[in-house]
């Protein structure tokens, strides 16, 4: 398997454990061409909205964990025009999942722990301004807040304004 190939099913296997801790089921759309690699679901739930989902673009980036309050990531212009799409019915994320360079880095089992090295980020990008590009390959870069981390937490209150009838 090549790198590129690794690294997004990493990213699948993280947020789907985040998932899981959190309580949530998973599905994969059979086809990506929406620019969602995953959905997370609900059932039921106690908000206005009942059974609320959440979709998601899935990124996989190796590097040094960032300093300063955010993470500057390039993101293709389809991308970003179909996650910042204010008109879907199921609210988008982007997530970017942070590794360390070597893959054999990524991930440290033993019986006393599992360990998935770095970790996830999320930013919705919802209502945010067209760009234009002229170039061949467009691109646009966006900064995911590093406050934004996808943790079990963080997942369950993102559904729960989700269930209010609200946004990530």
């Amino acid at each position: 398997m090549d790198l590129n190939a690794q690294k997004e099913q990493f990213s699948r296997a993280y947020v789907q454990a985040v998932a899981a801790v959190a309580g949530y089921a998973w599905y994969v759309p059979s086809v990506d061409d929406d620019s969602v690699d995953l959905g997370i679901a609900e059932k039921g739930g106690r908000g206005t909205v009942r059974s609320p989902h959440l979709e998601a673009q899935l990124k996989c980036h190796a590097a040094q964990a960032p300093g300063g309050d955010h993470m500057s990531f390039s993101l293709k212009m389809k991308n970003y025009d179909d996650l910042r799409d204010p008109n879907v019915q199921v609210p988008r994320v982007l997530i970017v999942v942070l590794v360390p360079d070597e893959p054999d880095d990524w991930l440290v089992c033993g019986e006393p722990e599992m360990l998935l090295r770095r970790c996830g980020y999320w930013l919705s990008l919802r209502g945010l301004a067209e760009v234009k590009s002229t170039a061949e390959d467009p691109r646009v870069t966006v900064h995911v807040p590093r406050s934004q981390q996808l943790t079990p937490a963080a997942l369950r209150i993102i559904m729960q304004r989700i269930g209010a009838g609200g946004v990530p």
